[in-house]
């Protein structure tokens, strides 16, 4: 396995891959507070949190198997080189275990929380069911064959698709509604900015090793930053430059109703 040529790049290397994992870690936050303080979740779409689970469930079982398993490793480097590094730090294994956790307690909050008429769509939960019915078919195939490097990029494959796909729920949405209420726009910006800082640990890597191998090697964390940098940008202009007027002071689906009373009972008397 390769080592590092340079020691100020290794150092970077990890302080961009702490920060993007700070960043991205975070930014489940936002949005669990804000469900917290309104004690509602109407605004987000639960297809986008369903489909999310999916994908960091699946990203999750990606990086730890790259991460922990040497059979793995050993097949990566058999097929990429073995001068070649191992491509997941043990930042992408923090983050996903993060990920898996927040989002679950998003979906808790979805249980117990005000969601008016709000519901997981069908056409969700069969996307959710045909993904887990095919990675199970795929371990009984990789078992078989021992290909588990084939198996980690088929979770890796899972999650991409899951990425490209999870947002739309949510950007479709807001264009619905005209307004982006109830979606916290501080996640958006700290997935941004996660992205972005892991593109740059990636691309540290690729300067001392002399090679770009791991952007293709690693295609799921490839896709997966260029993905949500397309999607945070799409939020970022429906929140300020679409429907800037829409956004209003934070409050509940029910005190808005009881606003609305008050002020028809005022013109009645």
């Amino acid at each position: 396995m390769a080592a590092w040529n340079s020691n100020p790049l290794h150092i970077t290397y990890q302080v961009f891959g702490w920060i993007a994992f700070g960043s991205w870690s975070v930014s489940f936050y936002p949005q669990v507070i804000l469900n917290f303080r309104r004690k509602s979740v109407v605004g987000l779409n639960f297809d986008f949190v369903v489909l999310n689970l999916t994908k960091h469930s699946a990203y999750l079982v990606y990086n730890a198997s790259m991460y922990f398993s040497s059979a793995v490793q050993k097949q990566y480097l058999n097929k990429y080189g073995h001068k070649q590094m191992i491509p997941v730090a043990v930042n992408d294994v923090a983050f996903s275990i993060h990920a898996v956790t927040l989002t679950a307690i998003t979906l808790f909050q979805i249980a117990i929380y005000e969601r008016g008429h709000q519901k997981v769509s069908k056409i969700a939960i069969l996307i959710v069911s045909i993904v887990w019915i095919a990675a199970a078919i795929c371990f009984f195939v990789a078992l078989h064959r021992h290909s588990w490097l084939w198996l980690t990029s088929v979770f890796s494959t899972i999650q991409i698709c899951m990425t490209i796909i999870k947002y739309i729920p949510q950007a479709i949405m807001n264009f619905m509604r005209k307004s982006t209420d109830g979606f916290s726009i501080g996640n958006i910006l700290l997935d941004f900015f996660g992205g972005a800082t892991n593109y740059a640990q990636m691309a540290t890597q690729s300067i001392d090793q002399h090679s770009w191998v791991n952007f293709y090697g690693n295609i799921g964390k490839t896709l997966l930053s260029l993905v949500s940098i397309f999607f945070d940008l799409l939020f970022m202009i429906q929140h300020y430059l679409i429907y800037p007027a829409k956004k209003k002071k934070l409050s509940s689906p029910k005190e808005d109703a009881e606003l609305r009373n008050s002020s028809l009972r005022s013109e009645n008397v």
